[in-house]
């Protein structure tokens, strides 16, 4: 009687119960060792990458996905500016805020990687078998309160530089009335700066993560394929 070999026998056996079993049982072959392994393998290029991707000149600004634009609460009197031919006073502002989220960026790649040397098993586990974005809501999750204390005075610091805040007040005095359109508080911009720098940070990891997730091959990273791959 031929023998089929184990590997044989367990993808057989999943075929009964369809795609799902397969990928649980694909997946119960891997060590500890090696899940493991490939999510703080994903982990940390996710959390390189996108610290690389928006931690330089034009990082945020020049990236559509992640670009900060003003507050809600200046937004429609910064349009009535711009019909006035006022847009360079705008952008100005834009800009500033950009690229203070861009000097504040790179102070996030130490957390990011302790939260990654931090990690357990049990989270292994569950970002291995969780959906989509589990690797950023783990981040997110274990660093953005610390994170968000960590860009503050980063983000001040940067803003001072440019006189964000002259330069915000400058655009309030010349909107005038229109400057409280809506009739929307004004919000601190340094911690407006801040929690949007935040979420393009968690937006690119996540966008890594996909990527990772489509094609673990094609990342180069043996770890990555052997795991990522595991079911495919």
């Amino acid at each position: 009687m031929t023998m089929l070999p184990r590997r044989t026998l367990l993808l057989a056996g999943a075929a009964c119960f369809g795609p799902g079993a397969a990928w649980a049982l694909e997946l119960s072959e891997l060590t500890r060792t090696d899940a493991t392994a490939g999510v703080k393998a994903a982990l940390q290029r996710g959390a390189e990458v996108a610290v690389s991707q928006l931690g330089r000149n034009d990082g945020f600004l020049g990236n559509p996905k992640v670009r900060i634009p003003l507050p809600g609460w200046l937004e429609q009197g910064a349009q009535v500016l711009r019909s006035l031919g006022q847009g360079q006073r705008v952008d100005e502002l834009e800009t500033a805020m950009n690229r203070a989220a861009e000097a504040a960026v790179p102070a996030a790649k130490p957390l990011l990687l302790n939260a990654v040397k931090s990690m357990t098993v049990s989270d292994a586990k569950g970002i291995l078998g969780g959906g989509e974005t589990s690797v950023t809501d783990f981040f997110a999750q274990r660093t953005r309160a610390p994170l968000s204390e960590k860009f503050l005075p980063i983000v001040k610091q940067s803003t001072a530089k440019v006189g964000l805040a002259r330069q915000a007040n400058a655009l309030i005095d010349k909107l005038g009335p229109l400057g409280s359109l809506g009739g929307a508080q004004p919000q601190n911009l340094d911690q407006y700066v801040t929690g949007k720098a935040l979420d393009g940070l968690y937006l690119m990891i996540g966008e890594e993560e996909r990527q990772i997730r489509q094609d673990p091959i094609g990342t180069g990273s043996k770890i990555l394929g052997k795991v990522f791959g595991a079911g495919r």
